[in-house]
């Protein structure tokens, strides 16, 4: 097998309310909330892994770590010769390290923008607990080959850097979107890194004060996006895209705030990757912005 990345396999997430992520994961995204090690951490799972998102209290309300698997131990050795062997900074945790995140083994490093690593492989996988939905879905999330779901990161480095950086990960892909938005006097563009069935695992936007855009996660079902849009409208979180179909993934999605004040994106259907590059000016249909609640997600002019 190539040495290359093979999916997102977690993050870790620092909150400043708990207790607001605690219901908001279990009541709005359905995701499966499980004790931490202390009273300041909490567990998401979706699928048999021990977890795929780790809250810890934290003021920042960003992500603190973005979990990349790769298929095995000589991967994993690999992997680590070859970031040196580019000049990279990589340090190779402690077996206590490791059992702290429930895998087997983990390096960290840093990409061009300065945002934290964690290069892993053999995640506990708990066969033997199956996964509880928070409340009721009609399927399950689509992680299965694509990891558990994609991330959008908001840029500090330039494209070429960061496409030469995840290139040696083993990752693929390039713009994909020149799209107009908001308030913006020229298109912005849209980086998008893909590494298995799902169309993209990581993308990139414009700068922000916040690391991430948005988290999104593929449920099974299309009437799953339907119940979760529901379900945000009689909360009354703030929608900042509306229903639509993405051009790039052919996801059919919406997007809302969290209590973190980034995005969660909840989609159906996507597509896998084409194998060649294309770019789009427009989704397909739908997706219109929600101005009011958008403010803070707009890319500096």
């Amino acid at each position: 097998m190539a040495t290359e990345i093979t999916e997102l396999g977690y993050i870790t997430i620092g909150v400043s309310d708990l207790a607001a992520w605690e219901s908001f994961a279990s009541q709005v995204l359905a995701l499966d909330v499980r004790p931490g090690e202390n009273a300041s951490t909490r567990y998401l799972r979706m699928d048999y892994w021990h977890h795929r998102i780790k809250l810890v209290e934290d003021p920042s309300d960003d992500v603190m770590a973005i979990g990349l698997r790769v298929a095995g131990v000589l991967e994993f050795r690999e992997m680590a010769a070859r970031l040196e062997g580019a000049g990279c900074d990589v340090r190779v945790g402690t077996d206590a390290e490791a059992t702290e995140r429930h895998v087997l083994e983990v390096m960290f490093l840093e990409d061009p923008n300065g945002f934290p690593l964690e290069i892993f492989h053999g995640p506990l996988v708990q066969y033997d607990q199956p996964f509880h939905p928070g409340r009721g879905m009609h399927g399950g999330f689509k992680t299965a080959g694509g990891g558990f779901g994609h991330m959008m990161l908001n840029r500090r480095a330039s494209f070429e850097d960061l496409h030469a950086f995840y290139t040696i990960l083993g990752l693929r892909g390039g713009v994909e979107y020149k799209i107009a938005l908001p308030g913006q006097p020229e298109p912005v563009e849209l980086m998008f890194l893909h590494c298995n069935s799902r169309q993209h695992t990581l993308a990139f936007g414009g700068p922000a004060e916040k690391r991430v855009n948005h988290l999104m996660f593929e449920v099974e079902r299309l009437e799953d996006v339907g119940l979760t849009h529901d379900i945000v409208r009689l909360a009354q979180l703030p929608v900042i895209i509306e229903p639509g179909s993405h051009a790039n993934d052919h996801n059919f999605s919406f997007y809302f705030k969290n209590p973190s004040g980034f995005m969660n994106e909840i989609g159906w259907g996507g597509r896998a990757p084409t194998g060649q590059s294309e770019y789009f000016q427009r989704d397909a249909y739908g997706h219109a912005p929600v101005l009011e609640n958008m403010k803070d997600f707009m890319v500096p002019a």
